[in-house]
């Protein structure tokens, strides 16, 4: 069966299937959806309804399959060379092998990149361009995947962008893509865009049933927090550290915010423009998680909080800071963080910025 990892989706199974039986599918698609809604098993599911459920698919080694993936520069590479994703294709293949639900961090990890921003060179659509151009070798199509096109450079988005107005003979491409708004709107507009929703809890908790032998209990607790991730799912499961040293350094900033330390938050900041660009997103992303979680619990709405019991004991005393008048700009200041942590911004100067305005949010009421 095509779509056998997938979980749940299956609205989307169903219309790409229909759209494969039908002969209705465009050369060029974008599932589009939040991390761990399972995007890319849709896209591999897709590529084997094309292909055929071959050996070689279910070791996704089909001559005439496809994968682009954003890469990094590692130290033995020549000043010359744009990284290209059969640089890793070992390492990809290793990552695909374990599952199709993984997280960026994994990738970069699995390279030996975890302090790097990982993208899309020029050197890649250049060798995507010669791959196309070859006949099928099996006589039927030739699929291409492109994982987070997103972080295409914009002369590699440019050749992409030529290929997908004059695409090779029965040539189908397929992007994954979690942030959509940052790919050009004329590449957006060539394509056809599949909206991928949070999976169902439901769905999730029977997952975590069949697939991880949790009791029904268990799988509705983790299930509700994962907040339709598979990968959260998995993540909570395995307890990852990440999470608790994220959760000291939220409430850190938070109880020197109050007591406005201000040397203590520089030295905060420094501490944080200390990890990782990846890490620093993933902080982010979780700080912006507990001020909602925290709002909701301020208004005594526990049915609709998804937190771990650290993270509500910590919310009994500091919810009471997060209300209607100020839980949108602080929405607001880790959002614009997230960009400029994006760009490449000095991680001190946006850190120790966000601290110093959360002095000043913490008392709004």
């Amino acid at each position: 069966m095509a779509f056998e990892q997938v979980i749940g989706q299956r609205e989307a199974q169903e219309r790409l299937m229909q759209m494969v039986d039908e002969g209705r599918l465009p050369h060029a698609i974008m599932l589009c959806g939040p991390q761990g809604s399972g995007k890319m098993a849709l896209a591999l599911g897709t590529a084997k309804l094309l292909l055929g459920d071959s050996a070689m698919m279910q070791k996704w080694e089909h001559p005439d399959l496809h994968f682009t993936y954003p890469t990094i520069k590692l130290p033995s590479m020549s000043a010359d060379h744009k990284p290209v994703s059969d640089d890793f294709a070992q390492e990809w293949h290793e990552l695909l092998m374990a599952g199709p639900y993984f997280t960026m961090t994994e990738w970069l990890e699995m390279m030996g990149g975890e302090n790097q921003q990982a993208i899309i060179t020029a050197g890649e659509s250049d060798a995507l361009i010669r791959k196309l151009s070859l006949k099928s070798s099996q006589g039927g199509y030739k699929v291409s995947i492109i994982w987070h096109p997103e972080r295409m450079n914009i002369e590699c988005a440019n050749k992409i962008l030529k290929l997908l107005e004059e695409p090779p003979s029965q040539t189908i491409f397929i992007m994954v893509c979690q942030e959509p708004e940052q790919l050009l709107e004329t590449i957006r507009s060539r394509v056809q865009r599949i909206d991928v929703k949070k999976i169902s809890d439901e769905d999730i908790k029977q997952a975590l049933i069949s697939k991880r032998g949790l009791s029904e209990d268990m799988a509705h607790r983790v299930s509700r927090m994962a907040n339709g991730s598979w990968l959260k799912a998995l993540e909570m499961l395995s307890a990852d550290s990440e999470n608790e040293l994220f959760l000291d350094m939220f409430q850190s900033l938070m109880r020197l915010a109050y007591q406005r330390k201000v040397k203590d938050l520089k030295t905060w900041s420094e501490r944080m423009a200390g990890m990782g660009r990846e890490k620093q997103k993933r902080f982010l992303e979780y700080f912006l998680r507990l001020i909602r979680e925290n709002f909701m619990y301020n208004f005594h709405q526990e049915e609709l909080c998804y937190m771990t019991q650290r993270e509500e004991d910590f919310a009994r005393n500091f919810a009471r800071f997060v209300n209607e008048g100020n839980i949108l700009p602080i929405s607001d200041l880790a959002n614009r963080a997230i960009r400029d942590i994006g760009q490449n911004a000095n991680a001190k100067i946006v850190f120790f910025d966000l601290a110093l305005q959360m002095i000043v949010l913490l008392i709004q009421k």
